[in-house]
């Protein structure tokens, strides 16, 4: 069976939770494999509207094991308030694993990443102020704590040791706040640690047994390509890769298991936080995508930013992925526009652009557009590919050529059944 990672390729908030909640169904083990809970994953299903932010979105799928990975950095009180409302809501239908290998997201790391973004001031990155990005600091610097040490005192206390040490410097001398009381810490480790401990496993093992038994496995990545702490618009990123090549690392997967990426645009382009986003529209097609998106962030509930579809960043993650397919979603918010605008190049001091170029010429750059006639008729709930009026099918097969990969799945709402399967793509 293959291995499927699910990716978004634009700045995030593509509409991967949908997907994936889709594809989950005949998933046996899904595994987010990067970020922690600087983003969320919205899915609208019978039991109502859920935003998960560290649990893997194959949760609601009885049989189907999710696991958090070893890529990932865990807040270990968000977590845990997470998996209390699904349990007493009886929805946590499917089995929750935790990699021992996993880093943990303390208070301090959330208390710096405040500080931080506040003294940036006008320069802020506009990070989701979760902690995420200390978190993967201390990773890199070998001063964080992962799953696993919250169960070996000796590890723990080296490892606190050390992190503190580092922490405590920085609030005192650089921002003058109270240091962290070690004890007190330690105190909050004890307590995860017992209630952590049914989830805690081996990912390694997990992953390596579906793999054995040829079980279908699906990949949940965050954020979205335009974010990737390294092909993304640096510095305005995340600090983890976004993409299905991080998924090996970040899951447990060797390269040549992963045969399918699903790339996840929406039909428009939207941003949360801060860096150049060509597209943006800061006037009324702007806001209108907005309240008929209803585009708002699933962790801040921060406003985004919108605009028309992003050709080139598209293709651009595309190649960058690999995908074998493109799942376009919200399809159905551009029923209210006539003429669409889709960008096909950006225009730099005279040149043509087909590429994402680096963040100081990204900045500077003008959206090429195309138009398309819009169709002014709902599409909203369509479930097969015959139905869309013939503008938005050529709207659909523009993206296609734009990304060089099949259109497999359109989204004509939030629902999972609002959904038209297009094996093969569409042209």
């Amino acid at each position: 069976m293959p291995v499927t990672a699910v990716v978004g390729l634009h700045w995030g908030d593509e509409g991967k939770g949908k997907v994936i909640d889709a594809l989950s169904q005949h998933a046996r083990l899904v595994v987010r494999f990067n970020g922690g809970a600087n983003a969320g994953h919205t899915i609208v299903n019978e039991w109502g509207t859920f935003r998960l932010h560290l649990v893997p979105s194959g949760i609601f799928h009885p049989g189907c094991r999710n696991l958090i990975g070893p890529g990932c950095v865990v807040n270990p009180d968000l977590l845990l308030d997470e998996i209390d409302d699904l349990v007493r809501r009886g929805l946590a239908r499917g089995e929750l694993l935790l990699s021992d290998r996993a880093h943990l997201t303390l208070p301090h790391h959330v208390q710096l990443d405040v500080l931080e973004e506040e003294a940036r001031g006008a320069g802020a990155h506009g990070t989701t102020r979760q902690g995420i990005w200390p978190s993967y600091t201390d990773k890199v610097a070998r001063v964080g704590l992962r799953v696993a040490d919250l169960y070996h005192p000796e590890m723990l206390a080296s490892q606190l040791e050390a992190s503190l040490r580092r922490h405590n410097a920085y609030l005192d001398r650089v921002h003058g706040q109270p240091v962290l009381d070690p004890a007190a810490v330690r105190r909050a480790c004890q307590a995860w640690a017992e209630r952590l401990r049914p989830y805690v496993t081996d990912g390694f093992e997990v992953v390596q047994q579906a793999l054995e038994q040829d079980e279908p496995v699906l990949l949940e990545g965050h954020l979205g390509t335009m974010r990737d702490v390294d092909w993304g618009i640096y510095p305005y990123v995340t600090s983890s890769t976004t993409l299905a090549g991080g998924a090996c690392s970040g899951a447990g997967i060797p390269p040549h298991r992963i045969t399918r990426v699903v790339g996840v645009v929406k039909s428009y382009t939207t941003a949360v936080g801060s860096g150049p986003m060509p597209t943006e529209d800061p006037g009324p097609d702007g806001a209108r995508l907005r309240e008929l998106g209803q585009e708002y962030g699933a962790t801040t509930g921060r406003p985004r930013r919108c605009g028309w579809f992003d050709g080139v960043a598209a293709r651009f993650a595309s190649r960058l992925n690999g995908c074998t397919e493109i799942a376009l979603m919200k399809l159905d918010v551009l029923d209210h526009f006539d003429p669409v605008r889709v960008c096909v190049a950006y225009e730099y001091r005279g040149q043509r652009l087909t590429t994402v170029p680096p963040t100081p010429v990204l900045e500077r750059v003008r959206p090429v557009y195309e138009e398309l006639p819009g169709w002014n008729s709902s599409t909203h709930g369509a479930t097969r590919y015959g139905d869309l009026p013939p503008q938005a099918r050529r709207f659909v097969e523009r993206v296609q050529e734009l990304c060089g990969a099949p259109v497999t799945m359109i989204g004509t709402g939030p629902r999972r059944e609002h959904t038209v399967y297009t094996p093969g793509g569409v042209l």
